[in-house]
């Protein structure tokens, strides 16, 4: 049974969002006023700006989340990814790290860009094994962030 399925964003699951991030934000930051706004609001501040909501399911539990963030046509942000703790190890990060790069392909998103802290080491390490470079923190809307990295997509790469 020990499946892990990617689900789409639905009004059901909407709540789990919020939940996963809080955790790991409470455990290794703080929750920001924008985690607030968007993670109590994911229809409105994520999904009806044109960014895209994906779920892990795992033995029929919700246990981990992504999302795509538009910042504009070609460019998103990969964002608010979070794997409950006692479902970590199970390769769920990687999972969701390939449906949302699978998801930019068939999208034509050309650039990828996240917001992390070094501090989350087997995060960075997970980024930079899919391509993710560091680049420099122009606007950054996060104070737990202290590394921007980000991804060209490559045509057929993923």
């Amino acid at each position: 049974m020990n499946e892990i399925e990617i689900l789409n964003y639905s009004e059901e699951n909407a709540s789990y969002i919020k939940a996963l991030n809080v955790e790991w934000l409470e455990k290794y930051f703080a929750v920001e006023p924008n985690d607030e706004l968007q993670l109590s609001n994911p229809r409105t501040e994520i999904i009806d700006k044109g960014g895209m909501i994906f779920y892990a399911s795992y033995n029929n539990e919700i246990v981990g989340t992504a999302t795509l963030l538009k910042v504009s046509d070609n460019v998103f942000e990969l964002s608010k990814m979070a794997v409950t703790e006692r479902a970590q190890g199970l390769g769920i990060g990687k999972k969701l790290m390939n449906h949302c790069l699978k998801i930019a392909t068939q999208n034509n998103i050309q650039t990828l860009i996240l917001f992390s802290n070094t501090k989350l080491e087997k995060a960075i390490e997970m980024y930079r094994k899919y391509g993710f470079v560091e680049v420099p923190i122009n606007l950054n809307h996060y104070k737990r962030a202290n590394i921007k990295m980000e991804l060209k997509m490559e045509k057929g790469r993923f």
